[in-house]
C-alpha cells in the first residue's frame, strides 16, 4: 500500500482511488485502513519537501524581507483554504457515500478524458499560457487552483490531476502548473493526515506502529523516485500517456465488476 501512495500520489492518476481498488484485493479495507491511506500520505510529502527544498528553504529564509517570497506563501496559503472548508463541510458524506471502486473506475474514465481534452488545447493554442513559473502567480491564479482542488475529494479525481490539469486550462505552463500541484500537496496532504488521526485516534494503537513505519517508509521512497522521474517527463512529454491509462483501467474495473471477474465488494 506503500509503494501504491508513493508511485501514484503525484501522477494525474489518483492515488486515492488506486488505494480504494488495492484495497479491495488485499481485503484491507475496514475503518484503520482508510485512516492509514491517509496517514501514509506524510511519506510522500517528505518526498516533495527534499526534491523542492532549496526553493522551501530560500522562502522560508527570506520570507521575513522578500515581496517574492512573501507573495509565494500566501499563494499556497489560499490555494489550501478551499479544500480545507470544503473538507469539513462534505468530507464525512463523501467518504460514506462516493468511496467504492464503481465510482473510482467511472471517475478514472471522465478524468482521463478531461485530460486528453486539455492537452490538445494547450497544444492547439486554445489556452493562453501566462505563467512561465510559479513565482509570476497571483492570488486570484492560486485561488482558482485551490478550488478546482477541491474537485479531488471525489476518489479517483486525483487531487494532483485537478491541480495540474486545472492549472494548465488557467493559463500555467505544464512545468508551472506542476511545480505548483507540488507545493500545494505539502500543507493539504499534512493537514489532512493529522486531522484524520487525531479523529481516528480511538481505533489505533501503538501495535500498530510497524504497520504505519512500513507504509510511510515505502511511501516516501516511491514518491521520491517518483517526482523525480516526473520532472523529467514533463520537460518533453505530455500528460496524455496517463489519461490512455485512466481510461483503460477505469473501464478494466468496470468490466471485471459487472462480470463478477474480480469481488470489488468494498
Amino acid at each position: 500500500m506503500g509503494v501504491v501512495e508513493g508511485l501514484t500520489e503525484f501522477l494525474p492518476i489518483s492515488s486515492t482511488g488506486h488505494l480504494i481498488l488495492a484495497g479491495a484485493l488485499l481485503g484491507f479495507d475496514d475503518d484503520k485502513a482508510k485512516v492509514f491511506d491517509i496517514a501514509i500520505q506524510t511519506g510522500a510529502i517528505v518526498a516533495v519537501i527534499l526534491v523542492y527544498w532549496q526553493k522551501i528553504r530560500d522562502t522560508l529564509v527570506t520570507l521575513p524581507t522578500e515581496r517574492r517570497a512573501q507573495q509565494f506563501a500566501l499563494n499556497v496559503l489560499i490555494a489550501f483554504i478551499p479544500a480545507v472548508v470544503m473538507g469539513l463541510l462534505f468530507g464525512k458524506a463523501i467518504k460514506e457515500h462516493l468511496f467504492t471502486p464503481v465510482v473510482v473506475a467511472s471517475t478514472f474514465i471522465v478524468g482521463g478524458f478531461i485530460i486528453l481534452w486539455a492537452e490538445r488545447r494547450q497544444t492547439a493554442g486554445g489556452t493562453a499560457v501566462h505563467i512561465h513559473d510559479v513565482d509570476d502567480m497571483t492570488w486570484r491564479d492560486a485561488l482558482k487552483v485551490g478550488l478546482v482542488q477541491c474537485l479531488a475529494m471525489v476518489p479517483g479525481t486525483s487531487r494532483s490531476g485537478t491541480t495540474i490539469i486545472g492549472g494548465m486550462l488557467l493559463g500555467l505552463s505544464r512545468k508551472a502548473a506542476t511545480d505548483f500541484s507540488f507545493y500545494l500537496a505539502i500543507p493539504t496532504l499534512i493537514g489532512a493526515g493529522a486531522y484524520s488521526l487525531y479523529k481516528e485516534r480511538a481505533l489505533l494503537s501503538m501495535a500498530d506502529g510497524p504497520m504505519f513505519a512500513v507504509g510511510l517508509a515505502m511511501s516516501f521512497f516511491s514518491a521520491w523516485l517518483c517526482i523525480r522521474w516526473l520532472l523529467r517527463f514533463i520537460a518533453t512529454h505530455s500528460f496524455n500517456g496517463f489519461a490512455y491509462y485512466r481510461i483503460v483501467f477505469g473501464f478494466v474495473v468496470l468490466a471485471t465488476a459487472w462480470s463478477g471477474t474480480v469481488n470489488w465488494s468494498a
